[in-house]
């Protein structure tokens, strides 16, 4: 980390492409010499607050989600991963998730730990990278949609039994930052109040700093939610999180406007960089993406740049440079604010 942060710091939202060579030959010492791979090329291109790529939940069976949904069902206790044509059918009469053929798993008892450990692929990452990273977790709203509740029979019963299992986790990981990662919520806006109440369990174990990061959904490369932020508006400043990590480069103008209206207690991070093209953005795009964003919030409410969402649909090369001209993008914003301020003094 720099000795002197700069105003506005640069992350990365959580996932890299698995480099080739890991999906190859998918070892343990593999998983470490990525990871360390992953974090350093982030920290050489500048980012202030880097990622471990969540390698370690990648599935090849499941590309279109990057496994970032069984990676964590599937250990639960409570959870069963083996279903028929009779789980397929209940499930596909949820319309809300019509993007998904099957459930992630069946809940047919008391959601329980399992053999859920985040604890121990934070302490993978923090090995070869130190503690000044970001750690990425699911959000039980999220995870709960995806599954079959054969048990509760209530969603927020099942979201807060999840949310208690993640949050006792979470506790014991000292990472800089602790992100909570939301993409269902924008499609289904009157279980905002249960969503954040899960999401909140998490944020208030965590020791450390902590984000929430809210998207529309990147399923394949895809939007899959309708709609803007204004209805998210109470549900934003519902969570109890330190930063926002906000799709903002795919998304209209609008969505920026609204932002005014995010308490302030809860600074403000705009994503810059879009994923779901191959295009590299320029420095001087990115530049120009934060001088719009601030010239609608105020430069004082913005405390991060980062992309949209997480990189695990683009191939490494896109990625990478997609990553320095987000740091070289940063830079040059501020290069140029500075000098604007110089400019208004002498005058």
């Amino acid at each position: 980390m720099r000795a002197t942060l700069p105003s506005i710091r640069t992350t990365t939202v959580g996932s890299y492409p698995t480099p080739a060579w890991l999906s190859a030959h998918p070892t343990e010492q593999g998983i470490v010499d990525a990871t360390r791979v992953v974090v350093d090329i982030q920290r050489q291109c500048g980012i202030d607050l880097p990622t471990d790529g969540e390698l370690s939940r990648f599935d090849v069976d499941h590309p279109d989600t990057n496994g970032m949904i069984e990676y964590f069902v599937r250990p639960l206790g409570g959870v069963r991963s083996e279903m028929g044509w009779g789980d397929w059918k209940a499930f596909a009469r949820r319309k809300e998730m019509e993007f998904r053929s099957k459930p992630a798993g069946v809940v047919d008892g008391p959601i329980g730990e399992g053999s859920l450990n985040l604890v121990a692929d934070y302490l993978r990452t923090r090995s070869v990278a130190g503690p000044g990273i970001k750690f990425t977790v699911t959000s039980p709203f999220m995870l709960a949609r995806t599954l079959l509740d054969n048990y509760y029979h209530d969603t927020e019963a099942l979201v807060s039994a999840i949310g208690r299992v993640l949050a006792s986790q979470a506790a014991e990981i000292d990472a800089a930052c602790i992100q909570v990662d939301e993409a269902n919520v924008p499609g289904d806006r009157d279980a905002a109040p249960v969503a954040a109440k899960g999401i909140n369990m998490i944020l208030d174990a965590a020791p450390g700093e902590t984000a929430v990061h809210l998207c529309f959904g990147n399923y394949g490369g895809q939007t899959i939610q309708a709609g803007g932020l204004r209805p998210l508006i109470e549900f934003l400043n519902s969570l109890h999180c330190d930063h926002l990590v906000l799709e903002a480069a795919h998304r209209p103008t609008s969505d920026i406007e609204v932002l005014k209206e995010v308490d302030r207690r809860i600074m403000l991070g705009i994503g810059v960089i879009d994923i779901k093209v191959n295009h590299v953005e320029t420095p001087d795009e990115v530049a120009r993406r934060i001088e719009q964003a601030a010239s609608i919030l105020g430069a004082d409410r913005i405390g991060w740049v980062h992309p949209d969402c997480g990189f695990w649909m683009l191939t490494r090369s896109v990625a990478d440079r997609k990553i320095e001209s987000l740091a070289r993008g940063r830079d040059l914003f501020l290069g140029r604010s500075r000098e604007a301020e110089c400019y208004r003094a002498e005058r």
